[in-house]
């Protein structure tokens, strides 16, 4: 049986020690390893080692009883979150470290929140009860009140406090206690059971550092889970990871969700057929080849080339997508002796590897720009560009990722016809909910505009995020429709529907109501009941919104919503004025109305005349000659009016 656990927790709670226990305990490493002595086997990269933190979500491989298992050591760093996301589509099972002596905090619960969407069954291990002011029983209440009334002690064997617990949730079960009493068979069976559908979620305490309560917690862990998957039906796999080896292979890594592979099978990626060529499985840096693996099993492939992290490759096609956006960009600084093409080559590697980078050519600042989740995340960058591809590089100073949408519908027109060119576009461009991004609907007639045309229009709207009005912000939240458009037997030819595209959605936005979207946190703020005043006032002044506080004990907690701009930095403040006794949780909710559109309007300075990718301008031809004609102006000209 093959078992793939993850392991997650708050930066700092253990999780790197508790792995290495695991795999030194199955004789799968000799010797364990401590990130403070730089030794940890799953943290092997030097930058890893030198900062002492988790960046990269590494597998460790280990046999236990009947079963292989896949440990998933992820990053506990806000800033690394969405390797830590791209790694939770393929676990069977969870394991959240916390902290007996700090207990949940901010990180813990956004951590939960996924692990919660995705409904990956989960196991607590409150780690550090050899500390002199640990509680672990006072955590365990809190996991209770913050995260789920569903957690349980998991003890060796079925105490009273248990076998009850496990009988409140299950009738049947109950009924059979009463009438035959305790069967531990049947129990564990139920327990599992219960386990696996996210009903229960057992937490175990123990000392990952001292070594206290870890074998016994793997044994839980063996006994309590199990997988069920299919090795004789059509191969299907998803894809959690890219990288690149020391000898520049793209190497991506696959969960065999059904089916088998082997080495030379050809894969179907979307359109796409590719044949794997190597077979890997990874232990920390280090791996083996093999001929062929069965579902279950987390492997490395080379030969595949298109394949996208999130994709789901093989009889299904699917693409994943992920909560953890970047609500920062920063653009990439490098000596002018560099050509820019050579630091965007080196950075499409790196957007590979982490898609949630979305590296791109800004033509109208002519920068490189990047999607960032923090300023640690860019100094790890610029460490990672030094020693992969040798290049010196800073960053600017991160700056909020702005979005631009509209308020009203409005229809937008566009002309192209430069001598020996033409096309024409007709758009209905209407507001859409919060979050759907661009969206293209069809109506236009195949007699007005031919099927492949219209393609050719559906693929420009949604090839790129293009520029609103306001700041040159992406567009977004709208819904696109061709109403109708025009081509020529003779003069139509490449490009021109892409020119005349670009110019109707311009023009339409030239006449709509224009919307600047900032991001939002939603928090979660749990403070001393003195502080809630401060807490307050300080949401007010953020421009944030909350609900009704809500008392449990000496404690408070406030939720809400708030401006990412002017909360990003809060967390500082907020444990100064705590003393580090409040817990503070952030989590990205999507975009809404700017607070200060027109402040950053003005900050940004962008003029929507002088982008060299857009205009609104239409090009049409009379008497030989192509000559323009303004926006304002532009629907009346038009040919299929």
């Amino acid at each position: 049986m093959h078992k793939t656990i993850g392991i997650l927790a708050h930066v700092d709670a253990g999780k790197t020690t508790f792995s290495e226990q695991l795999l030194f305990h199955t004789n799968s490493i000799r010797q364990r390893g401590r990130v403070d002595h730089k030794d940890s086997f799953l943290d092997s990269h030097t930058i890893e080692k030198d900062r002492g933190i988790t960046i990269f979500a590494d597998q460790g491989v280990f046999s236990y009883n009947n079963s292989t298992y896949y440990i998933i050591d992820t990053p506990g760093h806000v800033d690394f979150s969405p390797e830590m996301e791209r790694a939770i589509q393929v676990m069977d099972y969870a394991i959240v470290l916390i902290s007996a002596v700090d207990g949940v905090e901010g990180h813990t619960e956004t951590v939960w929140q996924l692990l919660r969407k995705h409904k990956i069954p989960t196991f607590f291990f409150i780690n550090k009860i050899d500390y002199e002011d640990s509680n672990p029983t006072a955590v365990l209440q809190e996991i209770k009140a913050s995260l789920s009334k569903d957690a349980c002690h998991l003890t060796t064997g079925y105490t009273e406090e248990l076998i009850e617990f496990i009988a409140e949730r299950d009738e049947a079960l109950l009924e059979a206690y009463m009438d035959n009493g305790f069967t531990e068979q049947l129990w564990t069976t139920k327990f599992k059971q219960m386990i696996k559908e996210c009903d229960v979620f057992p937490c175990a305490f123990g000392s990952a550092l001292k070594d206290i309560g870890v074998s016994e917690f793997l044994e839980a862990i063996d006994k309590l889970t199990e997988t069920n998957y299919n090795s004789s039906q059509n191969f299907t796999a998803q894809v959690y990871r890219i990288r690149h080896d020391e000898s520049g292979n793209r190497v991506t890594f696959l969960k065999l969700l059904s089916g088998k592979l082997k080495v030379r099978d050809e894969v179907t990626i979307g359109d796409a057929l590719e044949k794997i060529t190597q077979i890997r499985q990874y232990s920390g840096s280090k791996f083996k080849t093999i001929d062929e693996v069965k579902a279950g099993e987390l492997v490395a492939v080379t030969g595949l080339t298109v394949a996208s992290i999130g994709d789901t490759i093989g009889a299904i096609h699917h693409k994943t997508h992920f909560d953890l956006i970047p609500t920062l960009k920063s653009n990439v600084v490098f000596d002018p002796s560099i050509h820019v093409k050579e630091v965007l080559k080196s950075f499409r590697l790196l957007d590979a590897e982490d898609p949630s980078l979305q590296v791109f050519w800004d033509e109208y600042f002519q920068e490189v720009h990047v999607h960032v989740m923090g300023v640690i995340q860019l100094e790890v960058l610029a460490q990672i560009v030094k020693e992969r591809f040798q290049m010196d590089v800073t960053f600017g100073e991160p700056k909020i990722l702005y979005k631009e949408t509209i308020e009203e519908s409005v229809k937008g027109y566009g002309h192209f016809e430069p001598l020996k060119h033409y096309a024409e576009v007709h758009l209905l461009i209407e507001p859409a909910e919060r979050g759907s991004g661009v969206t293209f609907h069809n109506v236009c007639h195949a007699n007005d505009l031919s099927i492949g045309n219209q393609n050719l229009v559906r693929h420009h709207l949604l090839e790129k995020d293009h520029h609103g009005l306001l700041t040159g912000s992406a567009l977004t939240d709208v819904k696109i429709t061709l109403l109708t458009g025009r081509g020529h037997n003779e003069h139509t030819s490449g490009g021109d529907f892409r020119e005349a595209t670009y110019r109707a959605l311009r023009q339409g936005l030239e006449k709509a109501k224009n919307v600047l979207l900032e991001p939002f946190y939603d928090f979660k703020i749990k403070v001393e009941m003195d502080l809630i005043g401060r807490v307050l006032s300080d949401i007010q002044q953020a421009h944030g919104t909350f609900e009704s506080p809500e008392n449990i004990g000496d404690k408070v907690i406030i939720k809400g919503r708030v401006p990412v701009a002017t909360f990003m930095n809060y967390s500082t403040t907020f444990a100064s004025y705590t003393h580090g006794k409040g817990t503070l949780n952030l989590l990205f909710s999507g975009y809404d109305r700017c607070h200060n559109q027109e402040h950053i309007g003005e900050r940004i300075g962008y003029n929507k005349d002088t982008d060299p990718e857009y205009t609104s301008t239409s090009i049409f031809c009379a008497k030989g000659t192509g000559y323009k004609v303004p926006w304002d102006e532009a629907e009346k000209a038009m040919h299929c009016l």
